[in-house]
């Protein structure tokens, strides 16, 4: 009898530690996550507040404004628009009336981007901003 509670115990230690590691393993993949959104979704309140997210469109025409490594800029998807301020370097590809995912964070009324994206593909776009961009008009 002694043999078989060992076993019980061993098994039953064995399926906690697998129980403790799948629930790390699960959590560090959802801490990690960043989901895509659209500026319409964003105004919406869709999009998670203190959390890092994406959020693509067009750079809308006249609105970049750089001073030194300070940018700020419009992303918009033809039905929304959202402000935009970024520290740094813009990538090569990056202009007005083109295509760009932005990832960071809600800062107010302002995204405050971490990370800045060009398009460099004119053949692709996210099938989520390529929808957005056309349900406001603009073809992607």
């Amino acid at each position: 009898m002694k043999l078989r509670h060992r076993r019980l115990a061993l098994a039953a230690g064995v399926l906690a530690v697998l129980g403790v590691i799948a629930a790390l393993v699960v959590n560090a993949m959802r801490s990690n996550l960043v989901f895509f959104y659209t500026p319409t979704q964003v105004v919406a309140h869709e999009a998670p507040q203190g959390r890092s997210f994406r959020v693509g469109g067009l750079v809308e025409p006249g609105s970049l404004s750089r001073e030194g490594l300070a940018v700020r800029f419009v992303v918009s998807d033809g039905a929304q628009r959202l402000p935009v301020r970024y520290q740094g370097a813009l990538p090569d590809l990056f202009k007005e009336g083109k295509g760009v995912v932005v990832q960071g964070r809600l800062d107010g009324v302002d995204f405050l981007a971490r990370e800045v994206l060009a398009k460099h593909d004119e053949n692709y776009m996210p099938p989520e901003a390529a929808a957005a961009l056309k349900a406001g008009g603009h073809a992607p």
